[in-house]
C-alpha cells in the first residue's frame, strides 16, 4: 500500500507538469481521483499493454473525462506510452493527447467527456461480457457533479434490473464542481440510499484518497454475485496539493503560477517521501 501511495503522489507531479506545460487542465479533479485510478490499474484490473486486445481483459471508462491528465499519467506509468510524450504534447494542436480521453490512444476504451455517458456505456459492456460468458469486470469512474445527468439514473436503474454483478461504478465524491459545491448546484443528499433503491450494492469509502480503504472496497465488491456495486469515494478536491489547492472549487480548472507550481511540487515530494518511509 505504501508503494501505491507513493506512486499516486509521483503521478500527480506528472499531471502538474502536463498542466503547467500546456497551460490547460482540470487539476482539482485530477488530484482527487488519482488514488482511485492507481488502485484500479495497479492493484485491481487485469489490463496491460500486453493484453490490451484480449477480449477477457477488464474494461474501464473514465466518465469524468475532464480528469484525463490523471488518466494519461496512470496509463503512461502502466507502460502504454512514454510519460515524456504526454507532458510535451498534452493539448498541443494535432496531438492525440487531447483534453478528454481519446480512444485512438492505446489503453483507452472509449472517448468520454460529455458527462453522463460512462455508466450507460458500461451497462452495455457488462451485458455483452456476461452474454459471452466472460469472467472480466467492467469499471467506470464518475464525478459527483455528473450525477445531475438523467442518463446516469437511467443506467443505475438498468444495472440493477439486469443484476450486473460484473460492473463496478465509482463516484469521485469531492463535493465540488466548476460552479461551486454539489449541494448548492444539485444536492446529493441520501446518495447511497438512492442508489440502493435501484438494487445496487453500495460501499461508502470515508477516505477516498486512502489506498488501503479503496483496496478493501474493491475487494468487497468482487464478492457480490447478484447485483452491481457502486463505490462512493469521499475524496478531497485538489488532494495533496497543499493548502492552496485542497477543497477549493477555484482549482477545478486552473493553471498554477510559477510560485504555486513550486509550492505544489514541494508538497507532493514531502508526501511521497513520507509514504515511502511508512
Amino acid at each position: 500500500m505504501s508503494k501505491l501511495k507513493a506512486k499516486a503522489f509521483a503521478l500527480r507531479q506528472d499531471v502538474l507538469d502536463m498542466i503547467k506545460h500546456s497551460g490547460s487542465g482540470h487539476i482539482g479533479g485530477d488530484f482527487s481521483v488519482m488514488d482511485i485510478l492507481v488502485e484500479l490499474y495497479f492493484q485491481q484490473m487485469n489490463v496491460s499493454p500486453e493484453n490490451r486486445d484480449d477480449p477477457n481483459r477488464d474494461l474501464f471508462v473514465l466518465s469524468k473525462g475532464h480528469a484525463v491528465e490523471s488518466y494519461y499519467a496512470v496509463l503512461a506509468a502502466k507502460g502504454f506510452f512514454p510519460v515524456e510524450e504526454v507532458v510535451e504534447n498534452f493539448s498541443v494542436f494535432g496531438s492525440p493527447f487531447i483534453g478528454h480521453p481519446n480512444n485512438k490512444l492505446p489503453g483507452i476504451e472509449m472517448n468520454s467527456g460529455s458527462l453522463g455517458h460512462g455508466l450507460p456505456v458500461c451497462i452495455g459492456m457488462a451485458l455483452a461480457c456476461r452474454m459471452d460468458n466472460r469472467s472480466n469486470r467492467i469499471y467506470t469512474v464518475m464525478g459527483d457533479g455528473e450525477l445531475a445527468e438523467g442518463s446516469v439514473w437511467e443506467a443505475f436503474m438498468a444495472g440493477g434490473h439486469y443484476h450486473l454483478a460484473n460492473l463496478c461504478a465509482v463516484i469521485d465524491r469531492n463535493g465540488l464542481q466548476i460552479s461551486g459545491t454539489t449541494e448548492e448546484v444539485m444536492a446529493q443528499e441520501n446518495l447511497a440510499e438512492r442508489i440502493r433503491a435501484f438494487h445496487w450494492n453500495v460501499i461508502n469509502v470515508a477516505d477516498g484518497n486512502d489506498i488501503a480503504e479503496l483496496d478493501a472496497a474493491f475487494e468487497a465488491a468482487k464478492t457480490v454475485q447478484d447485483r452491481p456495486t457502486c463505490i462512493i469515494a469521499h475524496t478531497v478536491k485538489g488532494y495533496a496539493g497543499g493548502e492552496i489547492m485542497e477543497g477549493k472549487a477555484a482549482w477545478h480548472h486552473k493553471v498554477p503560477t510559477d510560485t504555486e507550481y513550486e509550492q505544489i511540487s514541494a508538497e507532493l515530494r514531502r508526501r511521497k517521501e513520507a509514504a515511502e518511509n511508512e
